[in-house]
Formats: C-alpha cells, structure tokens, sequence
C-alpha cells in the first residue's frame, strides 16, 4: 500500500514537471509587440515609366502585403500614396484585396494620405481613400499599439484650406503634450507622407514638414522615431540625436538619388534595396527597427538594416 501511495506521488510529480517544461518555453517566447510601416505601395504610372525604370513593381507590392500578413503584426501603417490615383475606383482593386486579407487576419491597417490619392479629383480622392480607412483624420490622428503611440500627419499642405492646416498644427502639439505626459506611453513614432529628409533626384525635402512637424518632433521627450515616404527609397538620417527614416520602398517606381552632391548625410548610403517595407519591434525599454527587404531575384523577405532606438 505504502509502495502504491509513493509510486502516485512520483507520477503526480513527473506530471507537474511535464506541464511546467512545457509552460515554460511559453512564457519566455511570448511574442513582442511588433509594428509594420510602408509607404508608396502605388503602381507605377505611364507617365512615370517614360523617366524611370519599371521593375514588376505590383508584384513587389502584392509581395509586401504577403509577407506583412505571414508574420501578422500588431498593425500596419501606410504613409500615403496607397494607391496611383485615389479618386478611380478601378485603382483600389488590388488594394482592396490586400486590406481584405488583412482584415481578415485581424490585423489593423492606418494610413495617412498622400499626393497620389488627392491627384487629379482630390474631393473624390479623399472619399475613396476614406472609405478604406474610416479610422483616418484628415488633420491627424493618433493610435496606440500596446505602449507605442503613432501619429499620422497630412502633409500635403497646398490641397488644405488655411483653417484646416492651422487645426492640423494645434491638434498635433497639443497632442505632443499629452502623449509626454501619458504614463501609458514610452515611445512616439510620427508619420506623414512627404519626407523632411531626402537626396531623391525626383522629390525634394518638405522645408513645411520640418517646420511643422519635425521642429515639434524633436523638442518631444517621447518622439524616437520620424517615418516619410514620397521619395521612393530607404534613406536614414540623424537630426538633433534623432531617426529620421525614408520608407517609400512599397512599389512605387525607384527614384535616382543624389551621390556626391548629398542635401543631408544618410546613415544608410550602402543599404538600398529597391522594394522594402519597416518592422518595429517593442522591447522593454527601446524599439527595434528592422527594414525588411525584398531579394533582388524576388524569392523572398530578408532582415536588412537594422537598428536601435531607445527612450
């Protein structure tokens, strides 16, 4: 009898360890909050493939939004240009099937408006892009994934009435200030289309978006991390101990940049893949920020550049 009792403890025990191994592994690789960001994912347009060279540039972008959606982020941002002219419908086509999957994986998708959706009709523009995205402003907005607030921006400043850019520029320090003094909030990534930074030979830095968007950026505690799109590259530069990173690698057609004649140092003048996309990673106390890139022979998704941003 007393051999019976023994003999049940020992397999009580070996059943508790069996379950703590296994718990165990669990725990330790619980997934960190992870952020994805892309830009320009607009097909090239005809007028554009008569100056620039072309490169299966939708294949690229359907590329992106497969891998974004394997590895199932916490949410997507799009920094504008989502599409090559917002106001036809027939431009959403391809689009409209990517978020669909997305949604379907339940993951969120933003995104913040760009040149290319205002072409043309920027009234109708506008409606189709926000019927896609009913969660947009079009003087800002911000959200808040686990204790990463984004903010999205508009910068296309010469389609905005006077009114609604002075809304945009109090709405966004106010919200600055807020965001330094939430407790829930450790880091502020701020988005919008048109770069601040860039040595593109096709678009030039936004001198409007310095002054209202990165001038307030910078005097934030909270701010790390600045993301642009609109000239078609991975760029980086460092302004004031600052990131200020170009992601416009989503498939819009590759723009020529500057080489000995630089307007701003890029940090990443050896890293250019030609169709990229942004992963960051929350940490405990610092973001990881990983471009991933798409191989030059299609095959797949690889981890490129990547760097640190701390509190």
């Amino acid at each position: 009898m007393a051999y019976q009792q023994e003999r049940s403890k020992i397999y009580l025990f070996l059943l508790w360890a069996v379950i703590l191994c296994h718990s165990i592994p669990a725990f330790s690789q619980a997934k960190s909050p992870v952020i994805d960001f892309a830009s320009d994912t607009q097909a090239p347009m005809f007028v554009e493939k008569l100056f620039l060279r072309s490169n299966h540039n939708e294949q690229a972008t359907g590329l992106i939004f497969k891998d974004i959606a394997t590895r199932q982020p916490s949410g997507l941002f799009i920094l504008g240009d989502v599409v090559a002219l917002g106001f036809e419908n027939s431009k959403w086509t391809a689009m409209d099937a990517y978020l669909k999957t997305l949604k379907d994986l339940k993951i969120p998708v933003y995104a913040a408006l760009g040149n290319h959706e205002l072409m043309f009709n920027a009234a109708k523009g506008e409606r189709r892009f926000q019927k896609r995205f009913s969660m947009h402003n079009p003087t800002g907005y911000v959200e808040t994934i686990d204790s990463v607030a984004v903010i999205l921006l508009n910068s296309n400043f010469t389609k905005m009435k006077a009114s609604a850019i002075k809304k945009q520029d109090d709405w966004y320090k106010n919200t600055l200030q807020k965001l330094d003094t939430d407790a829930a909030v450790k880091f502020v990534i701020v988005g919008c289309h048109h770069s601040p930074y860039t040595n593109s030979r096709v678009v030039t830095p936004s001198i409007a978006v310095q002054q209202k968007f990165a001038r307030p950026f910078l005097q934030s505690k909270k701010c790390v991390l600045f993301l642009s799109g609109h000239s078609h590259n991975f760029e980086r530069f460092k302004v004031e101990g600052k990131q200020f990173v170009v992601i416009g690698g989503g498939g819009g057609i590759h723009q020529p940049l500057y080489g000995s004649n630089l307007k701003a140092v890029d940090l990443a003048a050896g890293y250019k893949p030609m169709f990229h996309y942004l992963e960051v990673t929350r940490l405990k106390n610092s973001l990881q920020v990983t471009s991933r890139q798409l191989g030059a022979d299609f095959s797949g998704f690889t981890d490129g550049l990547t760097f640190t941003v701390t509190e």
